[in-house]
């Protein structure tokens, strides 16, 4: 990215934001009461919009759950050019890590062109790496693999001037209650632990650590083994053979927010920047 672009963002505010991804940016995992999908991007969309120097921000989120990257590239990169947004995320590649026999360079090499088309067409570009899934059954044997990948990741950013989000060490993920019972996907408050990390990465005003009071939580071994096997198969098995069967997780054919639509700033002052997010009002 031109340095000239990078200052423009710096000093002008990031005015716009496109979201792409699969169901970690759509939100799956941080649901309303009334089942509106809400997420970290959401999450930080409203940070955004609260702290845009200008009166209207403006908002996508094409990500849809079950996503490909290959499918990711086809249907949503292409829509950034239209776009134009400051800023743009770009989570893609889980759900090709963890299909048996795939190549973290294979995936990487199509991260790296739709990159590179990004960064042409957004003020912008932040990246992630992958979680470390060091605690997980089965995910744990993948740990390998999605080291390699967010190496990949990391040198990918460095080579297009990419901000990149690190969550493979962000600790406090770890934690079991960061995760929804699929452990797949994270919990409301797992999501808004990566939305302060992205903040924090663009620069935003830095805010506590939400959940201090997270102590450690001690299950006796047997207890473990029973809650792994149980885990494996009501969750994991099932949501596998959606993977390769082409029903990942209930997926609908469109984004939630398919357009670069304005997001008003919520309502009231900052409230010292030390609450949650509230939800985004999707549009239809």
């Amino acid at each position: 990215m031109p340095e000239g672009t990078r200052g423009a963002s710096a000093r002008y505010g990031i005015r716009s934001y496109a979201a792409l991804g699969d169901s970690f940016t759509e939100g799956v995992g941080d649901e309303t009461a009334g089942g509106d999908v809400v997420g970290w991007a959401d999450r930080l969309a409203a940070r955004l919009a609260r702290h845009c120097p200008v009166p209207e921000f403006r908002y996508a989120n094409l990500a849809v759950r079950g996503r490909l990257i290959g499918e990711i590239v086809e249907e949503q990169v292409p829509r950034v050019r239209e776009f134009a947004p400051d800023l743009v995320s770009l989570c893609a590649g889980g759900n090709d890590i963890l299909r048996p026999g795939s190549s973290p360079d294979d995936i990487a090499a199509r991260f790296e062109a739709a990159v590179a088309e990004l960064t042409g067409s957004a003020g912008r570009v932040l990246v992630f790496t992958g979680f470390d899934p060091r605690d997980t059954p089965v995910l744990r044997r993948l740990r390998g693999k999605i080291a390699v990948y967010s190496a990949h990741i990391r040198a990918i950013a460095d080579q297009h001037g990419c901000a990149v989000v690190d969550l493979w060490s962000l600790r406090t993920i770890q934690d079991p209650r960061a995760w929804r019972e699929d452990r797949l996907h994270l919990s409301p408050e797992g999501h808004q632990l990566v939305a302060l990390r992205a903040a924090r990465v663009l620069g935003l005003p830095a805010q506590p650590e939400p959940f201090p009071a997270w102590a450690p939580e001690h299950r006796p071994w047997t207890a473990g083994q029973l809650q792994d096997l149980r885990w494996l198969r009501v969750h994991f098995l099932p949501w596998m053979a959606r993977q390769f069967t082409g029903r990942p997780d209930g997926a609908g054919p469109l984004p939630k927010r398919p357009e670069l639509a304005p997001l008003a700033p919520p309502p009231g002052p900052p409230r010292g920047e030390t609450a949650a997010v509230p939800p985004v009002t999707h549009t239809p």
